[in-house]
């Protein structure tokens, strides 16, 4: 607590400081002289500047990317955070909705598609034998030509077997299971996790390898209860938050 105002990740009274602490405090008061969108030094001349070594100093600058106060951008530098993260909904609702509800442009790059035998785990969360075939489509999420999340869907190939086609004349999955299929789409289940930017990962959403991700499983079912969905998504955690609206249950 600082002038009465908490002061995100610091330590506990009477405990000792990590050493990257009082660089993070440093480049606090750094940032806060300079204009969301522009970018910081360059490490080598931050570590002159705040004598200390370059690994200190990445800390403290990887801890302010995960605070989304810092984005780093591979290939081109690190920038103070220009905009709010964008958000999206625990709900029902496509990755169109949720961005266009923001005054955002989505947008979609198809990585790959396909179909797989479905493994036990698949089988048991579609509804399917195992060995059954499942469609495999894995997009790359963009927001005003911002990539932000890598998403894999799955879905029943013999109970959507046009779909390959047809998501290659259309923006929304989930407009394509209501027009195209008839699908009421009714609820889902969903678990956030944290991960490390693999290389593979980094590379797609223009970040570190090792960066901080969000990593979300939702699974979807129909008015019916049937298995419709399950979906692996990995979000870039400097940019993305997710928002639910929690009610007590009533007894």
């Amino acid at each position: 607590m600082r002038d009465g105002v908490w002061l995100e990740g610091a330590p506990a009274r009477g405990q000792r400081l990590p050493k990257y602490y009082s660089i993070k405090q440093r480049l606090l008061e750094i940032i806060g002289g300079r204009k969301p969108g522009s970018a910081i030094p360059a490490e080598r001349l931050l570590a002159v500047e705040l004598r200390t070594s370059r690994t200190t100093l990445r800390k403290a600058l990887q801890e302010l990317v995960s605070e989304g106060r810092l984005d780093r951008i591979q290939g081109k530098g690190t920038f103070v955070v220009a905009r709010p993260k964008v958000y999206q909904s625990l709900h029902v609702t496509s990755y169109t909705e949720d961005m266009e509800t923001q005054g955002l442009t989505p947008a979609s790059r198809i990585l790959g598609i396909g179909h797989i035998p479905a493994d036990e785990q698949l089988a048991g969360l579609l509804g399917l034998q195992t060995g059954d075939s499942v469609l495999r489509v894995e997009r790359l999420r963009l927001a005003g030509g911002e990539p932000l999340a890598i998403e894999s869907a799955h879905l029943s190939a013999q109970r959507f077997p046009g779909l390959r086609l047809d998501l290659t004349r259309y923006t929304s999955l989930y407009t394509v299971l209501t027009e195209q299929y008839g699908v009421r789409l009714a609820e889902a289940e969903g678990t956030i996790e944290t991960s490390l930017a693999t290389p593979a990962e980094a590379e797609l959403l223009g970040v570190d390898v090792g960066s901080p991700m969000m990593l979300l499983f939702r699974h979807l079912r129909d008015m019916d209860g049937t298995p419709v969905e399950w979906v692996r998504s990995v979000c870039r955690g400097s940019r993305y938050k997710f928002m639910a609206t929690l009610t007590r249950p009533v007894s």
